[in-house]
């Protein structure tokens, strides 16, 4: 029996699973959506995976082992640290269902215990400290995970005290060590289409740093993206995408939304040649207002900002 292996090799070994059952790596990240690096690091690290070697060595995955992949998205997605899908996988596959193992409270104290390390580092202006937690959590989390639930709250509550002695300091310091690195994951993924879609703030509607998280959950729709400057003036936005052409615009804000903003954002979709979106918290609170219109609200949570940017671009979702 053989099988085709992932450099396109061939293996055979008595009493084999058929050829079919079985994917190289490079299938398995197709299928699933996790890439390479991170399969093997489930595999080394946490033991997650254990796929069938060749005799060369390469990895071939079986359809049960695709959907343990799947499993273990699904509770990362949830906001489960990778570290503890083991045991839960280990329990719910011979004993209960997984959703009764772990509860809210676990997962808070989790994000507590990250959010914690990271305000010490913040408080002690360690920027060596800061980005060794900030790698840390990302081993552990996904990016909408990572962001809305761990870093941006404690974001917003150093926002909050700025006027207590010390804490516009701490946050200034906190604010710019994120804008790096989310402008750097950005700039990662710049070259990944030639027509991008462009993401915008609306002005004085949300922070630099709010802009850039809400373009990285945006890129993760799998396109290009490129972050407009804040300030851009609104009635200049169909002249900027007649000049860029791109594959969508974003505008972004997360204030509530003022009355004429439904009625504006409807005349600037009739002057653009490209699909027009709203993301941010006022996208939640502008969708019945919008309703029948031909923008789409794309939310304020990551996962749902990608899933829904993806399902417009594709025509399976309706404005």
């Amino acid at each position: 029996m053989s099988v085709i292996t992932e450099d396109n090799a061939v293996f055979s070994a008595p009493g084999a699973v058929k050829r079919d059952d079985l994917f190289p790596i490079r299938e398995v990240a197709r299928l699933t959506g996790v890439n390479p690096v991170t399969l093997r690091a489930w595999e080394r690290r946490y033991g997650l995976i254990q796929p069938t070697r060749t005799e060369s060595g390469h990895r071939l995955y079986s359809l049960d082992d695709v959907e343990r992949v799947r499993s273990i998205l699904a509770w990362i997605e949830r906001g489960v640290a990778v570290s503890k899908v083991g045991k839960i996988l280990a329990k719910t596959e011979s004993v209960q269902p997984v959703s009764r193992l772990i509860t809210p409270d676990l997962v808070r104290a989790d994000y507590s215990q990250w959010q914690q390390q990271i305000a010490d580092a913040v408080g002690n202006f360690d920027d060596v400290e800061l980005d060794r937690v900030y790698g840390q959590i990302f081993s552990c989390y996904t990016v909408s995970v990572v962001f809305q639930d761990i870093l941006m709250p404690l974001w917003r509550d150093l926002l909050q005290r700025r006027h207590e002695f010390g804490q516009t300091s701490e946050w200034l310091f906190y604010d710019a060590f994120l804008r790096s690195r989310v402008a750097q994951r950005l700039l990662l993924n710049r070259e990944l289409l030639a027509r991008r879609v462009l993401v915008c703030a609306i002005a004085s509607q949300c922070r630099e740093l709010e802009l850039l998280v809400a373009a990285l959950f945006v890129s993760k729709a799998e396109v290009g993206v490129r972050v407009l400057t804040i300030g851009l003036p609104f009635d200049e936005l169909t002249f900027v995408c007649q000049k860029i052409q791109p594959l969508a615009l974003v505008l972004v804000s997360n204030h509530a939304p003022i009355t004429e903003l439904p009625k504006r954002l409807k005349q600037l979709a009739m002057g653009l040649d490209c699909p027009l979106f709203l993301a941010g918290e006022a996208s939640d609170l502008a969708q019945e207002s919008l309703e029948g219109s031909s923008i789409g609200c794309l939310g304020a949570d990551g996962t749902e900002m990608r899933l829904r940017l993806r399902q417009f671009l594709d025509g399976t979702l309706d404005t």
